[in-house]
């Protein structure tokens, strides 16, 4: 297998950053970076790898509060976001008012966010994502937010579904801009659409396969 995954555990949230690399052309990218992290961006200088991109799945806070540290120490690497998914991405110093954290606190509970960084380009549904011999597919997968995407690579048999699946579960829909039936409508089009061996490797918890969750999954087998 060329595709190399580097799993990072980060914020309170146990959200999953990882470094996704090509093993044969060194090139890579940074998926969902949840915190300011000197041990993931010195993984990549360490292991001599090029980052070309920081993608997030989508702008819950957890997924890009390492964005702007990341861009401080990779200037030269894209910073990739879909387009419905600017109006969270550039809330993020907000974001901790949602959940009832008063400003006082911001900053002993490490979410004192400046602004992100402001991204290089939207992607779209269906291009691809040339990371040396990789590419991703990316596919818009609405519903846990309205922007959230997924990125598949078909040659490695690999999907990064952010917070739209889980195992044994799905992405939560009561925040804002979350629609239950289009996250349903999402998941059953952009990854029960891929064969059962395809991995799932979610934004938290482990992974899992499409086979596992299309038969295991309460939302997705008509159990729930």
């Amino acid at each position: 297998m060329n595709m190399h995954t580097q799993l990072f555990v980060q914020t309170a949230f146990q959200q999953n950053t990882r470094i996704v690399s090509c093993k044969e052309t060194r090139k890579a990218i940074c998926i969902d970076p949840g915190e300011p992290s000197d041990e993931t961006a010195d993984y990549v200088i360490d292991n001599d790898l090029e980052l070309i991109a920081i993608i997030a799945t989508h702008g819950h806070l957890d997924h890009i509060g390492g964005t702007a540290y990341m861009h401080s120490r990779f200037p030269d690497a894209e910073i990739l976001v879909h387009r419905d998914e600017e109006p969270l991405y550039f809330s993020l110093p907000q974001q901790p008012l949602f959940m009832g954290i008063q400003p006082h606190q911001f900053r002993a509970m490490g979410m004192d966010y400046a602004d992100p960084p402001k991204p290089t380009r939207n992607v779209e549904h269906g291009e691809l994502l040339d990371v040396g011999n990789l590419k991703f597919e990316i596919r818009h997968c609405p519903g846990h937010t309205p922007g959230h995407i997924v990125l598949v690579e078909h040659d490695v048999r690999t999907v990064f579904t952010g917070d739209c699946l889980f195992s044994g579960t799905i992405g939560r829909t009561d925040l804002p801009g979350g629609d239950h039936a289009q996250l349903i409508d999402s998941i059953t089009k952009n990854v029960l659409s891929l064969e059962d061996d395809f991995v799932v490797a979610c934004g938290h918890g482990p992974d899992t396969t499409v086979g596992f969750e299309r038969e295991n999954n309460p939302f997705l087998n008509g159990s729930y």
